[in-house]
Formats: C-alpha cells, structure tokens, sequence
C-alpha cells in the first residue's frame, strides 16, 4: 500500500498559497491550506500532518506562536518556515523555536519540493501508531489493523477513521469529515459521509469497534457494549 504524506501549509499570500497546493498535490502529497495561524493551531491539534509548511507573518496568530505551540505539546512534526523574513535574526529565532528548515520568499520550486522530500523521510523514521482495542493504525504508513491483520480500506475510508481516532471521545461532525476529506483533494458532499461512515462501520463491527451516531451532532468510535444495539447508519 502506497503511503500518502499529509502536508499543513500555512500561507495567507493567496498565489503562492493557490501555486504550491498544486505542486505538492501533484507530486502525490495530501495538502491542507489555512490562510492564518489560528486556524493552523487547530488544525496541528486535530488532525495528524507529515510535514508542516509555516509562513511567519500570519494574521490572528504569528507563525513563530504557532511553532512554539506545536513544540510545547511536545509534537515531533517536521516544520519548514518559509517567509519573507530572511535576516539573521528571523532565521535564528525560527530555528531556536523548533524549526527544522527554512527557505525565503522568493524560492525556487524545485529546491522546496526537495526540502519537503529530505524533511517527510525524516519525519517517518519514526512511526506513530494509534491504538484503541484491537484496533491499530499505523500514521505514517496508513495501515489500520484487527488482531495484528490489515484491514481492507479505502483511502477514504483510512482518512475518515484517521480523524475519529484522533479525536477518540468527542463528537466528529459531518462537516469536519467533510473539511478533513476535501483537504486531500476530494469534493464530497455531507451525504457522501454517511455512504462511507456506513462502509467503514460494516468492516470494524465484526471486530469489536462501532462508530456511534447522534442523530444531529456528528459520530465518534466506541466500544460496543454487552447487549448494546450497534448504531445504524
């Protein structure tokens, strides 16, 4: 199975923004954007990324606060800096808030897709695995197991249990699956989420684990219990 690297840019300079989305799909990368800082700290703290590309001039939250809030939840994720910001200074103070690479405006394109190839292997070298019950699920090399077997999933199907396992607890609404979804690339729609929540629920109910409906708010993973009725889709 192909492992599919997830990159976070965040660059509110629209053309640029617009220009390596379409680079880095197209070299085979799932690319979420967030245009400012804050929404890039919510997207670090719910979702999973191989890479993060950070510009440090962001509205709502500077990039810099966005690096040091990664770092302090102790998160390993790769983090190239690219700005406009190309004094010694800025480089330093990249650099000593975690940073590992950094690359000015202007670039050329084929020197960033190269840094991005040098930082996602490192950032696989160690790989993190999700567990809940029997269930586990292999982040960098996007395998999901039962009982030590692989489960037969679409790659949908592996980015919607990605996020419910992340967020493992708490309620996901269709509209966050549908962002998360919409994220590498696809157009789907909130009725297209109900046709793969019931797919993927048909392939981990024979193992144990159910995704939970309320009607209204949204789904979570939950462990069914003795003479619990499973949710229907």
């Amino acid at each position: 199975m192909q492992c599919i690297m997830r990159i976070l840019l965040a660059e509110d300079d629209p053309m640029i923004a617009d220009g390596l989305v379409r680079a880095l799909r197209k070299s085979s990368y799932a690319v979420d954007h967030v245009d400012n800082g804050a929404d890039a700290d919510t997207a670090l703290l719910s979702q999973s990324y191989d890479l993060l590309i950070l510009d440090l001039g962001l509205p709502k939250l500077p990039g810099i606060e966005v690096l040091k809030r990664l770092r302090a939840r102790k998160n390993p994720l790769p983090v190239l800096i690219l700005t406009a910001q190309d004094g010694l200074e800025d480089r330093v103070r990249g650099l000593d808030a975690g940073a590992d690479d950094y690359l000015t405006k202007p670039f050329a394109l084929p020197e960033l897709e190269a840094r991005v190839r040098a930082l996602t292997r490192r950032g696989t070298a160690q790989s993190k695995v999700i567990e809940f019950g029997c269930l586990s699920y292999d982040q960098s090399e996007r395998v999901a197991r039962c009982h030590g077997h692989v489960l037969d999933l679409s790659a949908r199907e592996l980015a919607l249990l990605e996020i419910l396992l992340l967020r493992v607890g708490r309620l996901v609404s269709k509209d966050q699956l549908v962002d998360h979804l919409c994220g590498w690339g696809e157009e789907v729609s909130t009725n297209a989420i109900e046709v793969y929540i019931h797919r993927l629920r048909k392939k981990l109910e024979p193992e144990g684990i159910r995704i939970a409906t309320v009607r209204g708010l949204g789904y979570c993973l939950d462990k069914p219990q003795a003479g619990e009725a499973l949710a229907s889709s």
